[in-house]
């Protein structure tokens, strides 16, 4: 039965066809196709790894990575992604240049310590306090998720729960403290002002299959 949970939890819940919110305002020619596009890539890209490491008996892509690490894959694999169905948008190529996406042309080479034009792409178990390095003026877009943890015994799938964005201002952000003894690195996070002008503009909610 375990085994049977944990190869059933390889495959991703699909993303809601009516879960799109029509009336999200999207900035650079992206569109809501482009966005199911590539997150349906990421629900292909998990499944196809995970049940290649579930035949190895090795275990899923969620459960092996730190919590930190697998938010980064999921955003890292979106800023990617997104471009092959946006033309208008393409991957920063400057190292750690802000934001995440930047328009095609607009600077030399793709490449831009610091502008902002362009889209921040952040992935996250929670549904706000949403953290950043820095405040910054520009868009910002969120892939909230649910999947398990390594500490998790109950192995469920992984599922997108919502996508919002909006564009915010240094305002929009507020320093996080740090404790003497801490050894985390001081993040900013979106204050609720700026929570709110980011699920004004909802982009995407999970909505679940009714039952017949």
């Amino acid at each position: 039965m375990a085994k049977n949970l944990e190869h059933s939890a390889c495959t991703p819940i699909p993303t809601s066809g009516g879960g799109f919110n029509p009336n999200a305002e999207l900035p650079y020619g992206l569109q809501l196709e482009h966005l199911s596009s590539a997150m349906q890539s990421f629900l292909d890209f998990l499944k196809f790894v995970n049940l290649e490491l579930n035949r190895r008996e090795i275990s899923r892509l969620e459960t092996m990575l730190m919590p930190a690490n697998f938010s980064s894959i999921v955003s890292e694999f979106m800023t990617t992604t997104i471009p092959k169905y946006c033309s208008a948008l393409v991957k920063n190529t400057y190292h750690n240049g802000y934001p995440d996406l930047v328009p095609i042309g607009m600077f030399p080479k793709d490449a831009i310590q610091y502008s902002n034009e362009g889209i921040e792409i952040k992935a996250s178990r929670y549904l706000r306090g949403w953290q950043g390095h820095n405040p910054e003026d520009g868009w910002l877009m969120v892939f909230v998720f649910d999947c398990n943890r390594p500490r998790d015994t109950v192995p469920r799938s992984f599922r997108f729960v919502q996508v919002a964005g909006a564009r915010l201002t240094k305002e929009d952000w507020i320093f996080s403290g740090r404790g003497a003894t801490s050894r985390r690195t001081i993040t900013a996070s979106v204050t609720d002002r700026g929570y709110r002008k980011m699920m004004a503009n909802w982009i995407y909610r999970d909505v679940p299959t009714s039952v017949a």
